[in-house]
């Protein structure tokens, strides 16, 4: 047995609760880990609380990402042979979403979905960094392999105090690029820039209906929330500049024009991290082992125990959580 967090949705309605589960349910794979610390993100927040449509079979354990040490293996792979005690990370695969996931004390998985564990980082870095720190450095990659370089001009980051955010803003400074940070909390201005940022932005405006084609000001973005954030960043791209698209905390939808695309030449290069291809990930977490300042990791980081994961979603989607939340699944 081992404890976890286990969604239900029954007679009883749509509900998250703290369970002691049998390592007979754990879902079919070739790799056991015995998980030491996962992380809460954006989307294991609208998981648990049940906003968001996420998860596809119930009882389900939430948590998209986790690092953890091999208990049993019977996987060879093109990345590794996994022993067991190796030090290993997961990001998306549908964990947490269609197979139980990272937020509990065990975890069995497909080895070709894990990549090692990089000597620069302990496990709890690892989650501090997580699914929305190697999302934002795919978005980094991505921006480099468009050709954005920081002599271009600024970059623009939305939704800069979360996960994602926060972690590019750390690793483009770092970089050298010049960043605006878009947040609606002004209240964390001064972290923002303790990360590197050169310049705050209200986003409430860029949040509404804007027009078509803006002041031509970013070289490059990137960007969490999707909707009309997303579509007046575009609007205000620099001929031929470069929009990566994570996520969607503003919405799904896009209410942009054309206009961007055939006058300036703008590129909207979407990023997925779940299903990204096993050479990437590892590219981005090496990367993130040479680009991200430690101390800057150690500014992002807030720890919490296993039994804080179901109330500390709420105040996520809230927008009441600074940086990344990482889960100690052996802390109670």
């Amino acid at each position: 047995m081992f404890t976890g967090v286990q969604i239900n949705n029954d007679d009883s309605g749509y509900h998250a609760r703290l369970a002691e589960l049998d390592e007979q349910n754990l879902p079919d794979g070739d790799v056991t880990v015995r998980v030491s610390h996962s992380g809460m993100n954006y989307k294991d927040a609208l998981a648990i609380t049940g906003t968001g449509k996420i998860v596809r079979e119930f009882p389900m354990v939430p948590g998209i990402d986790f690092v953890g040490q091999v208990e049993h293996s019977e996987h060879s792979g093109e990345v590794a042979d996994y022993a067991e005690g190796d030090w290993v990370i997961l990001n998306g695969w549908g964990v947490g979403e269609r197979r139980w996931g990272g937020l509990a004390q065990k975890a069995r998985v497909n080895g070709d979905w894990l990549v090692p564990l990089p000597d620069s980082f302990t496990p709890a870095q690892a989650m501090s960094i997580g699914t929305a720190g190697y999302t934002a450095m795919l978005c980094v990659m991505a921006l480099e392999r468009h050709g954005v370089t920081p002599d271009q001009g600024e970059i623009a980051v939305t939704g800069a105090s979360g996960g994602v955010g926060s972690v590019a803003v750390a690793v483009l400074s770092k970089l050298g690029y010049t960043v605006a940070a878009i947040t609606g909390r002004p209240e964390e201005n001064q972290y923002l820039k303790d990360l590197g940022a050169s310049e705050i932005l209200d986003r409430a405006d860029y949040s509404e209906a804007g027009k078509p084609l803006a002041k031509a000001r970013w070289a490059g973005a990137v960007d969490v929330a999707g909707s009309h954030t997303l579509a007046n960043v575009l609007a205000g791209t620099k001929y031929r500049g470069v929009v990566t698209a994570c996520g969607l905390a503003a919405g799904m939808d896009l209410p942009a024009s054309v206009a961007p695309f055939i006058l300036r030449g703008v590129t909207l290069a979407g990023i997925d991290s779940v299903m990204c291809p096993i050479e990437d990930r590892l590219e981005a977490w090496r990367r993130l082992g040479e680009d991200l300042d430690p101390a800057k990791l150690a500014m992002i980081t807030n720890e919490i125990g296993l039994d804080e994961a179901i109330p500390t979603a709420e105040q996520l989607l809230d927008g009441k959580v600074r940086g990344r939340v990482v889960v100690d699944v052996n802390k109670f």
